[in-house]
């Protein structure tokens, strides 16, 4: 009978997979179908057409000119409207920067003989080989960290990771991570974008292996259990690593398809305080997983949006060898942006996941308050389940706009931008274990006030002030969009 129940668990997950997998498709069809008929904006009645005879690009030592010609949706022989000139140029010149490969993009068009245009691109290329210095905490936010572990440098991690954005000109990227601290931490990744001649496929490679001397083990009343001493001895250890392969039939719509092996262990320290932290009481998870990912850019900067829609949507199927049985889940992110007056903005961003079946491995069970996926004022707070949605709402203005000219390559512009804002975040999650939590199963609410800051290579800080249905307020701060 278990065998049956088990062949049953895994049609169904599968049919729910290939439904979900079916109506992204769709999507991105009529998306990209959309997006091929307003690639190259034309007139009902032209009063003139000009046909482009030359595409120039500058400014490009190191990024080949194949890639930038492929993101621009205009070729040598086009014919075009000259209506149309003004608004190809401000669509271009966005493609360009959600590249995050240029920190200027100008155009020119002149004329030329016979009814025909020269289209100049200058760029400015970005530094590419990025050292970067990362500071990570133990806890899900900066907030918890500060205030409900009083600053305690222990659980901070420091890492050092080299990265070539551009390896080689082609849009590569090549990453190599060294973390110490609280969690020690070994990664490289590969990825290439383009590997046929009409550049819609890439495939990319990736491994890491982390520790750690302290875990948590349990939720307890909405807030996370840790076990392990700081000096101790290794409880916790992660061996991860896959292949992707990535299909962009188009400008706006990417697809990426992943097959990942991860070995999962814990001490039997952590596994005595929970046996169920894994399934069977085991103090492994070994599972293969299959992973989708569908996104569209419609926006004007997928980093920080201010105007157009977005839409990510996520597949995974897990099966377990050991610690874990079968696991599927999806998940789906929308933010509609839209900017309503000169200088005043608008967003509506929605995250929900479903899983089967719901019941799971205390591990495997995270929900709100991590990473992203958080209600605004309930940033102290954990809740475990399986399905969930989020909704936010932000009415932003800006206030400041300027850029500095440095005369540094690679640095050659600073810019700053500072927005003042109003929010309200709703959310709900459902869980078939609460336990002690007593914010599962209801309807979580909250509202507020704030300022982002953005600022060179898409950096940004935002300080939130909310309040919650707990009457509970408080002054956070985050450094990434909503």
């Amino acid at each position: 009978m278990q065998n049956i129940g088990c062949s049953k668990l895994y049609y169904l997950a599968g049919v729910l997979m290939k439904y979900i997998y079916l109506v992204l498709l769709i999507i991105s069809a009529v998306l990209a179908r959309g997006q091929d008929k307003t690639s190259l904006p034309q007139e009902v009645v032209l009063s003139s057409r000009v046909t482009i005879a030359r595409i120039l690009i500058e400014g490009n030592t190191i990024t080949r000119s194949g890639v930038i010609m492929r993101e621009i949706a205009i070729h040598e022989g086009d014919m075009v409207s000259r209506d149309s000139i003004a608004d190809m140029k401000e669509e271009i010149k966005l493609r360009l920067f959600n590249l995050q490969l240029f920190n200027e993009v100008d155009q020119d068009v002149t004329p030329d003989k016979d009814s025909s245009i020269v289209w100049h691109i200058k760029v400015k290329e970005r530094w590419f080989i990025l050292p970067s210095i990362t500071i990570q905490f133990a806890d899900r936010n900066l907030n918890t960290w500060w205030v409900k572990e009083n600053h305690d440098v222990r659980r901070a991690s420091a890492g050092l990771t080299l990265t070539d954005k551009n390896f080689r000109g082609n849009l590569e990227s090549l990453a190599v991570t060294v973390q110490e601290g609280y969690t020690q931490k070994l990664g490289i990744s590969y990825m290439r974008p383009y590997v046929n001649k009409g550049q819609t496929n890439g495939v990319g490679v990736w491994f890491s292996v982390s520790q750690s001397r302290q875990a948590y083990y349990n939720t307890d009343s909405n807030k996370l259990v840790y076990a392990g001493a700081y000096s101790g001895p290794v409880i916790q250890r992660n061996y991860e690593g896959g292949l992707s392969y990535v299909y962009r039939p188009a400008y706006a719509s990417k697809h990426t398809f992943q097959l990942n092996y991860k070995d999962y262990w814990v001490s039997d320290t952590l596994l005595q305080l929970n046996p169920e932290y894994y399934a069977n009481k085991s103090n492994h998870a070994r599972f293969l997983e299959l992973f989708y990912r569908y996104e569209y850019n419609g926006v004007d900067n997928w980093n920080y949006s201010l105007n157009g829609f977005k839409l990510v949507g996520n597949g995974v199927v897990r099966k377990g060898f050991e610690g874990l049985d079968f696991q599927s889940y999806a998940t789906i992110e929308a933010g509609l942006f839209s900017n309503i007056a000169p200088g005043w903005y608008y967003s509506f961003v929605l995250r929900g996941r479903l899983m089967y079946p719901q019941d799971q491995p205390y591990f495997f069970r995270g929900g709100l308050g991590t990473q992203t996926d958080y209600v605004r004022g309930y940033e102290y707070y954990v809740i475990d389940g399986s399905n969930y949605g989020l909704l936010r709402f932000d009415f932003k203005r800006e206030i400041f706009n300027r850029t500095w000219s440095f005369p540094v390559k690679y640095f050659t512009a600073i810019p700053l931008r500072i927005y003042p804002k109003i929010f309200a975040d709703a959310g709900y999650i459902t869980s078939p274990s609460p336990g002690n939590s007593f914010l599962s199963n209801r309807f979580l609410y909250s509202y507020g006030a704030g300022i982002d800051v953005v600022t060179l290579y898409d950096i940004k800080i935002r300080l939130e002030y909310a309040w919650n249905h707990l009457n509970q307020n408080g002054l956070y701060l985050h450094f990434n969009s909503e």
